[in-house]
């Protein structure tokens, strides 16, 4: 990716398969843990999904507003063309908690723990 060349699902197979792995192992020790990756396909979130312990969340964006984002970064990899890549991918899960990423991460972290019932994110970390 950092040369501008896009992952393959074969690619990407080995690291699902260990963070599938790494949930059900935090799953075992009864740990609340966010892992935070792209799982652009239905496939890859079925690969990542260990039964109804795990919610998956969408943070839904424009493409106009994400390649604003990626604009704004210095010294990151990612560039428009990489974005086009991924939302030419993109399976919109139907089974996710969908969040709209034009608040701010504060409101966004506070909405998903709302919804998700857990108490209130912390302020700081």
């Amino acid at each position: 990716m950092h040369q501008g060349i896009p992952l393959t699902d074969a690619d990407r197979a080995p690291w699902l398969a260990a963070m599938h792995q790494k949930i059900e192992q935090w799953l075992s020790e009864k740990r609340n843990v966010v892992l935070a990756c792209s799982a652009l396909k239905q496939s890859y979130r079925q690969l990542l999904w260990t039964g109804p312990e795990v919610r998956f969340v969408y943070l839904r964006g424009t493409y106009d507003l994400i390649a604003e984002r990626l604009r704004a970064r210095k010294g990151h990899f990612a560039d428009e063309h990489i974005l086009a890549g991924q939302f030419a991918d993109l399976e919109e899960p139907t089974d996710a908690l969908v969040v709209d990423i034009s608040a701010s991460p504060e409101d966004m972290v506070d909405e998903i723990c709302r919804r998700l019932g857990l108490a209130a994110a912390p302020t700081k970390l």
